[in-house]
């Protein structure tokens, strides 16, 4: 098999037999030789692991960096966005199934550099990594973040955190911020039943070593109504991100809306959402919010000093930013701790897609 530069992945182990072990995420795949791995696109060829989906973009658009959800990470840019096919989860409710269970790896060449040129032709001040599991990719997604950063732009993942300490060790000093996206608050039961994983300590330990790196880390927590809906797991969850990660952790809390295998539950109701919303409060988090609920209060950054709307948002669109030249609330002056500033030059930027 004729190998394009870069289509031979790193992370990976040789075994006896002609055998490889995948150690991209925490599924450890061993792989035959012609085998593939549970995510369709690391597959051993001649004893060499070889990632398929490099270069071949199944998804590219711009997106304002509050889509991802990064809400205190360089507020009011854009990212070009870029996903592959292949996942190593198999979420029964995924909203990208089209391009996150395709098993025949298919998409538009997209080299490093074209996606940083796409980037910079567009406006972007960074790239991101999203739609499907970006650690299935890391090798392909660390060469077009060496081109982001020559040009000046920043670059993050928004992961499932399923990931290796192999995989943290390589991506984790090039990266500048991660939206890890727990489904359910992580609770055991659920990853088995609706994702196939087998349990979300690899998440915590990738999440935890993320930020020791100097990683900028927002949690997100998907409710799925009836089945994942716990405020024990939610509680759980909460203390987690306060004890490893700090009481200032963005935490997100994002509503469900029926998709692919699971089309029978309803939305989460607000209700919910708010219930839990409370119980990340009570736990300590001085930052919660409630994602794909727009125009409700809690999409705003309160100052924990005051309760003065810091940031309000509506949706993707920042509406007022009350902070100073320093970050710091204009009422109290507490500090909020937001990587960047609103551009000068800010204007509400829905998402564009890239023809």
């Amino acid at each position: 098999m004729a190998l394009a530069m870069g289509q031979r992945a790193t992370l990976f182990e040789p075994l006896e037999g002609g055998k490889v072990r995948c150690t991209a995420c925490a599924r450890y795949c061993t792989i035959p030789e012609g085998s593939h791995g549970f995510c369709f696109v690391r597959k051993n060829v001649e004893g060499s692991l070889v990632l398929l989906s490099y270069g071949k973009a199944s998804a590219v658009q711009v997106d304002p960096v509050e889509k991802k959800p990064l809400s205190h990470f360089h507020p009011g840019t854009r990212v070009y966005s870029i996903g592959t096919v292949g996942c190593n989860w198999r979420c029964l409710y995924c909203q990208n199934a089209e391009i996150s269970q395709e098993r025949e790896v298919v998409g538009r060449e997209l080299s490093p550099r074209a996606a940083v040129a796409g980037a910079r032709r567009y406006g972007c001040a960074g790239v991101t990594f999203t739609y499907n599991e970006p650690t299935i990719f890391a090798e392909y997604a660390l060469d077009v973040i060496r081109e982001a950063h020559a040009t000046g732009l920043f670059a993050n993942f928004v992961t499932n955190g399923y990931m290796t300490p192999e995989a943290v060790a390589l991506i984790g000093p090039h990266l500048d911020a991660v939206s890890v996206d727990f489904k359910g608050s992580g609770e055991p039961g659920f990853l088995r039943k609706y994702i196939s994983a087998k349990g979300p300590e690899p998440i915590f330990a990738s999440a935890v070593d993320l930020q020791r790196r100097g990683v900028h880390v927002e949690i997100t927590d998907l409710i799925v109504p009836e089945v994942g809906e716990s405020v024990e797991a939610t509680r759980k969850l909460a203390r987690f991100v306060v004890d490893e990660l700090g009481p200032k952790t963005p935490f997100h809390l994002l509503r469900f809306h029926p998709d692919y295998k699971m089309m029978d539950l309803p939305e989460t109701p607000v209700r919910t959402l708010e219930r839990l919303h409370a119980v990340a409060k009570a736990e300590g988090l001085e930052y919660a919010y409630l994602g794909n609920v727009w125009g409700h209060r809690l999409e705003h950054t309160y100052c924990p000093g005051c309760g003065a709307i810091a940031v309000r948002r509506f949706g993707f669109t920042i509406q007022a930013w009350n902070l100073d030249a320093q970050n710091r609330c204009r009422a109290c002056g507490e500090a909020i701790p937001i990587v960047g500033r609103l551009p000068d030059d800010y204007a509400p930027a829905f998402a564009t897609p890239v023809r």
